[in-house]
């Protein structure tokens, strides 16, 4: 009964009209004295004839109910599940419909390629995370005298991992802010330096560090986690050597190391999420996550990284802290 209710509510005006019309009809006729009977019998006779036309019109009214019941169960509507209405209001509704399932496909297809990333992601940070803490594990077995230094350094890459997988966790969320302001570079720079003395101390690598007192726009938190990524692949391909941390031309911070350097043909690639190249299949430490999220940053921050590489001579990492075309989301 419910949708017998809902059926006349929708067709309300329609049989308005026709009583409307009736009256009408039924006033003209009077005018012009016609019998009682004949004016009966019209509206008798057009009755009929829409009572006909709203049953068979009802049972497609039920058909087309049923039908959108059975829609709303399926993950999004495809064209051969729309109901087939040729007039103009059901032809734009059946656009609106196909435009609405598309994007929700597009979302979903996106939702199922994130989620998929994630794990991926995770995987390979779970593989990486068991490295150091096996490490650990290994010197307090073995070791009756434990080498704080070494302890440290293994500590210091669980740090790493955990800072890099909350940095990509941020970066892909919406509520990621960047607040720009002028910081002198020097000021960014001396406290990731205090931050890898340990392992500079520990492998015995130079460091040479020119400072600048260079102002620059930028958010220091997210162009503090690039410079630390790059300083913490010089020294992870450096064994031995230096390492050159200065300004060039008050706009390009150059991070310059004596270590094996990356073959010619990786370093097109080497910004790919998941590349690791000749030296990560090597080093079995690398997750090819670090240089993809800084590019991804740099975008953001308006600033760009390049690679200049020569095998067995040493890597040059230059980044470019201009503005260029500032990326707003």
């Amino acid at each position: 009964m419910k949708i017998v209710k809902h059926y006349f509510k929708d067709k309300l005006k329609i049989i308005g009209l026709f009583m409307i019309c009736s009256c009408i009809f039924m006033f003209v006729f009077k005018l012009y004295q016609l019998e009682l009977e004949a004016i009966v019998y019209s509206c008798y006779l057009c009755a009929i004839f829409l009572g006909s036309v709203m049953i068979f019109d009802f049972i497609q009214y039920v058909k087309k109910h049923e039908a959108m019941q059975t829609n709303l169960e399926i993950a999004w509507l495809k064209d051969h599940h729309l109901i087939k209405d040729d007039t103009l209001i059901g032809k734009d509704y059946q656009q609106v419909i196909h435009y609405l399932s598309k994007q929700l496909h597009d979302e979903m297809t996106k939702a199922d390629e994130d989620r998929k990333n994630l794990e991926d992601y995770y995987s390979l940070w779970v593989h990486q995370i068991k490295l150091p803490i096996a490490a650990i594990k290994l010197l307090l077995e073995t070791q009756e005298s434990l080498d704080k230094r070494l302890l440290k350094s293994e500590l210091f890459r669980i740090d790493q991992y955990v800072n890099m997988v909350l940095t990509y966790l941020r970066m892909n969320s919406i509520d990621t802010d960047y607040h720009f302001a002028k910081y002198d570079i020097d000021n960014i720079i001396r406290p990731i330096i205090r931050k890898f003395s340990n392992e500079f101390i520990r492998k015995k690598i130079r460091l040479n560090y020119t400072e600048n007192h260079t102002s620059i726009l930028t958010d220091d938190k997210w162009l503090s986690f690039i410079i630390e990524q790059l300083l913490s692949n010089a020294l992870k391909y450096t064994e031995k050597g230096f390492i050159n941390i200065y300004m060039e031309d008050d706009q390009k911070l150059i991070i310059e190391d004596s270590g094996i350097g990356i073959d010619a043909c990786d370093i097109p690639r080497i910004f790919e999420k998941g590349y690791t190249g000749f030296n990560g299949r090597y080093d079995k430490k690398a997750s090819g996550i670090g240089l993809y999220l800084c590019q991804n940053i740099a975008e953001h921050l308006s600033h760009q990284i390049k690679i200049q590489s020569q095998k067995n001579i040493g890597t040059k990492a230059v980044l470019y802290l201009g503005h260029y075309d500032l990326k707003v989301e």
